[in-house]
């Protein structure tokens, strides 16, 4: 057994499980880390993207269990649908519609952007400036939450948090909306969950709905992505077929686990501490590259 393609493995597989969820670019880490350490020949790998992809999917099948009630849902929407030709607002129902319809910007970018973005995958510096932008996003959507706030300030936090809107009263088109700030994500260093909270909170929705809707959308796309990518593995030597199952199941614990503690986070919590996570973690990458290759 390769011991180093062992330790990259677990090394990726923790990364991309917990990072994820948290709203600090699960790619921008797996990219990032591994030049940092020395491991700058990984990411050059034509077999690097395939790796990630391939611990996606066992981030997507946590999610699924995670949140099954509501892809049941999903299909049982779809099913009535067809037989009574109606949709139901303000339910369930239209819950699933808003699902289906945010993932499809990021589905049509994802495809038509493909090869630019994969060129992003070999620039660990650009990848960390990008991050430090994340941790922009971040901190300009929960200053906004803020201002929406204002009238509210004598409140407590879960009384604030009560006058916003909830997922089920969403429109299509803000669904779109959502789902399009989701695509910003496709860049290594933007967060898949943070844009598409932020987007979340820029439609009033309270936090604990839109890091639920985010989570949500965020299981069509990575388990498109990896149906489409898992394939070219079974074309190469370098990572052995149980070590990518073993990162694969390693990558879904942390992922789910995440998730348990995010989907409880949110119920109080705000944007802002990961927002300076991103900031500083982005510094010290930026100053770090350029040091070495000066």
């Amino acid at each position: 057994m390769d011991l180093l393609k062992f330790i990259q493995t677990v090394v990726l597989a923790l990364l991309q499980g917990v990072t994820e969820l948290f709203p600090i670019s699960s790619l921008g880490h797996t990219v990032i880390i591994p030049g940092l350490v020395g491991w700058g020949d990984l990411n050059a790998s034509k077999n690097f993207l395939p790796v990630i992809v391939a611990l996606h999917l066992g981030t997507s099948i946590a999610l699924i269990i995670y949140f099954w009630r509501d892809w049941l849902q999903v299909i049982k929407t779809l099913g009535n649908t067809v037989v009574t030709r109606k949709i139901n607002r303000g339910t369930e129902e239209w819950v699933s519609w808003l699902i289906i319809a945010g993932t499809i910007p990021t589905g049509i970018l994802g495809i038509l952007l493909k090869h630019r973005i994969e060129a992003l995958f070999t620039s660990p510096l650009i990848v960390s400036a990008f991050l430090f932008l994340n941790g922009s996003v971040l901190f300009l959507g929960e200053a906004l939450r803020r201002r929406s706030e204002a009238n509210l300030k004598n409140l407590a936090p879960a009384e604030r948090e009560s006058h916003f809107r909830s997922l089920k009263t969403l429109s299509i088109k803000e669904a779109l909306l959502v789902g399009l700030a989701q695509s910003l994500a496709l860049i290594p260093g933007f967060s898949r969950s943070g844009t598409t909270i932020v987007a979340g909170l820029g439609v009033r929705l309270t936090h604990e709905d839109a890091a639920r809707f985010s989570f949500l959308l965020g299981t069509p796309i990575i388990l498109a992505a990896a149906v489409l990518e898992v394939p070219t593995l079974f074309h190469q030597n370098e990572f052995p077929a149980w070590l990518i199952i073993f990162g694969m199941a390693l990558s879904g614990v942390a992922a789910y686990l995440s998730t348990v503690f995010l989907t409880k986070y949110f119920e109080k919590g705000r944007l802002d501490p990961f927002a300076y996570y991103c900031w500083i973690a982005g510094i010290i990458a930026i100053v770090l590259f350029l040091t070495v290759r000066a």
